[in-house]
């Protein structure tokens, strides 16, 4: 029988957090006669602890290797290191030559370890189908996971990895497989939703939709089409696939909120609040971690949300000319300089006193409280109390309602006969995204007005470009939400342009990350033997979608 290994007490609510002493966390769960017994959890107390624990890794910063928040900005230029204050901690990421199987290890191993969770969620006792909400609901954020395993890291274990003790060295399912498993899930959630069987009690203690099961199905259906999206370059059988699927979703409802997790969090100690608040912004006595003080904006950044005030001749930056982005100070701090408030940057890469680390902001945190206020605080000199007590109030970003809307608008312009309102789409993602940021709605308004005749920043031109204007909102909408999204996409469409750091040993980033030591040291006879070479050149163990 098994036993439950550790039973966490994170907030009000009894949550659930299921760990393991093996080198491989998310193989087992070991027995302990003195622990309860997995049989007596039941799925209400199992799903918000794990939830909680994945949001952790997504959006807050347990350890640095765990982060898919500091992983996403730093990759994709958003974030940069205040060299006058701190050692350039972010050395491996930006010489790109620490991408081995140390860098980030922590995205695969929690991943793992809490979707093991909802494997038991589906598991448990349901003859009568008291459960199938909580297994619809694990289901689908089951495949919300595990596509980032995919799409980070190509071939990994699916079918054997949640059997804890009965197989710790689980095979690796192809990820093509793994995706079409994943998708399956998604739509047997769906038909549990539909079939509303009148035994099915409700889910109580979902922290993201309060249970109702219409919002599950709406975002289940998002996440499928953000999975066939991600095939957009495939060809042959998966395309086939690919279009097949992408016709059952005619018609279908998407996500039309923000899908945030919100267990009740609270000032009372660190591990009660918002993980992205504690780890990026103040601690629970309001003082700053010292990430608020190591993280400002990048030079790279910066510069896009000024409207290219530096007049740099550079592509990528020019259709930002003039286009001063009414997000910047919601983002990042505001510094006047030579009279001129502005996003201050530094070069990724650069060290005091080089080209792009400008002395003036030596003293700066440029990572402000903008980050973390929305549209109920409307000022950017909202006191740390407020920053805190909004930000554990309004959850932290699972999926963005700019991100729904740009999947939408994207896939209206790759496949119009199935889709429609690309435009609209597009336009509801760039007024989503300033509305969660709190940013002004006539200056959101007359954003919209000055990008209309922007090619690759409005939505104007051919598809290519339209699709690059699509990829580069995205990029802005997802700063500090969901970065690390933006670089999966980037991967996939090569949008929007992003300069590497000036010390980077690589002509172009990982285009997957390498599997975690924990994998040789416990699995080595399934874990492919990579180098770290092969993580930046497209060969067969690149995510599947991305080998052509």
């Amino acid at each position: 029988m098994k036993k439950i290994n550790k039973i966490k007490f994170i907030l009000p609510l009894i949550v659930l957090g299921l760990s393991a002493s093996s080198c491989n966390d998310y193989l087992d769960i070991n027995e302990n006669p003195n622990s309860g017994h997995i049989e007596s959890v039941t799925p209400a107390l199992i799903l918000p602890g794990t939830l909680n624990e994945l949001y952790i890794t997504q959006g807050g910063e347990s350890t640095r290797p765990t982060s898919m928040m500091t992983f996403g900005n730093v990759m994709m230029n958003n974030w940069s290191t205040n060299i006058h204050n701190y050692g350039n901690v972010y050395g491996a990421e930006y010489s790109l030559s620490g991408v081995n199987n140390t860098f980030y290890t922590g995205i695969w191993n929690r991943i793992y370890l809490y979707c093991a969770n909802f494997k038991l969620i589906e598991d448990y006792p349901n003859a009568n189908h008291e459960q199938d909400n909580y297994v619809a609901i694990a289901k689908i954020m089951k495949a919300f996971y595990m596509q980032y395993i995919v799409d980070l890291y190509g071939d990994a274990p699916y079918k054997e990895a949640f059997l804890r003790s009965d197989n710790v060295t689980p095979k690796y399912d192809n990820d093509q497989d793994i995706y079409k498993a994943l998708i399956g899930e998604l739509e047997t959630a769906n038909s549990l939703i539909d079939a509303a069987n009148t035994n099915a009690i409700a889910a109580s203690t979902d922290p993201v939709f309060g249970g109702i099961m219409s919002n599950w199905k709406a975002f289940s259906n998002t996440v499928k089409l953000r999975m066939l999206l991600r095939m957009s370059n495939v060809t042959g059988d998966m395309a086939a696939y690919r279009n097949q699927k992408l016709a059952t979703l005619a018609g279908a409802t998407f996500i039309n909120q923000e899908v945030t997790n919100k267990p009740g969090y609270t000032s009372g100690n660190n591990d009660k609040m918002n993980p992205f608040v504690s780890s990026y912004r103040a601690s629970a006595t309001g003082i700053a971690p010292s990430n608020y003080q190591l993280i400002c904006a990048s030079e790279h950044v910066a510069n896009c949300l000024n409207g290219n005030l530096m007049g740099s001749t550079e592509s990528y930056y020019t259709k930002f000319n003039g286009v001063i982005d009414p997000r910047r100070f919601r983002l990042f701090g505001s510094v006047t300089y030579n009279t001129v408030p502005q996003v201050k940057g530094i070069r990724q890469g650069a060290t005091s006193g080089q080209p792009g680390a400008p002395t003036d902001n030596k003293t700066l945190s440029q990572l402000a409280p903008g980050n973390f206020v929305g549209s109920s605080v409307t000022t950017n000199t909202a006191t740390v109390a407020q920053i805190i007590q909004f930000g554990n109030s309004r959850g932290g970003v699972i999926m963005s309602l700019a991100e729904s809307k740009l999947l939408q608008a994207e896939a209206a312009v790759r496949y119009p006969t199935i889709f429609s309102n690309a435009q609209s789409n597009f336009t509801q993602a760039i007024d989503a995204s300033g509305a969660w940021l709190g940013a002004d709605a006539i200056a959101m308004s007359n954003y919209k007005a000055q990008i209309s005749t922007k090619v690759g920043l409005g939505f104007i031109g051919t598809d290519t470009q339209k699709i690059e204007a699509i990829m580069t909102q995205k990029w802005l909408a997802l700063i500090n939400v969901n970065p690390a999204e933006m670089y999966i996409e980037y991967n996939r469409t090569g949008f929007p342009v992003t300069p590497l750091a000036v010390t980077s040993t690589k002509p172009n980033r990982p285009y997957r990350l390498m599997y975690p030591v924990s994998e040789y040291t416990a699995n080595s006879a399934n874990v492919p033997n990579l180098s770290s070479d092969q993580m930046f050149v497209k060969n067969q163990y690149t995510p599947f979608w991305n080998q052509n």
